[in-house]
């Protein structure tokens, strides 16, 4: 399964768009440009997992900033503020990494 199959390529365009150059990746406008603000539960476990490219369970910092990648693979990379205010935002234990339910949280606030 792939990002498309539960996103919509248009809506995924309009994010990355949204966000190419550097430090302007807001982790909330992009996920509700993409769409991903609009998923069940059920379909953010599953965007996670293909997220999640060790498939350890968790999304760490240095997984991070490929967020964009897995998107699209010509996108950018997360600068380390980007990459950091996104871990934060999510990163509800601060274990230093993101579990599913946490991405879960932060998209739903």
């Amino acid at each position: 399964m792939s990002l498309t199959d539960i996103l919509s390529p248009s809506d995924i365009a309009a994010a990355l768009r949204d966000c190419q150059a550097p430090d302007s990746f807001s982790p909330k406008k992009f996920f509700q440009i993409s769409g991903m603000s609009k998923k069940t539960s059920s379909q953010l476990k599953e965007i996670f997992r293909i997220l999640d490219n060790d498939q350890s369970g968790f999304i760490e910092e240095d997984e991070l900033k490929y967020f964009l990648q897995r998107f699209e693979c010509g996108a950018r990379v997360l600068t380390a503020s980007e990459t950091k205010t996104l871990l934060a935002a999510a990163d509800h234990d601060g274990d230093g990494k993101i579990g599913a339910e946490g991405i879960n949280l932060f998209i739903y606030r």
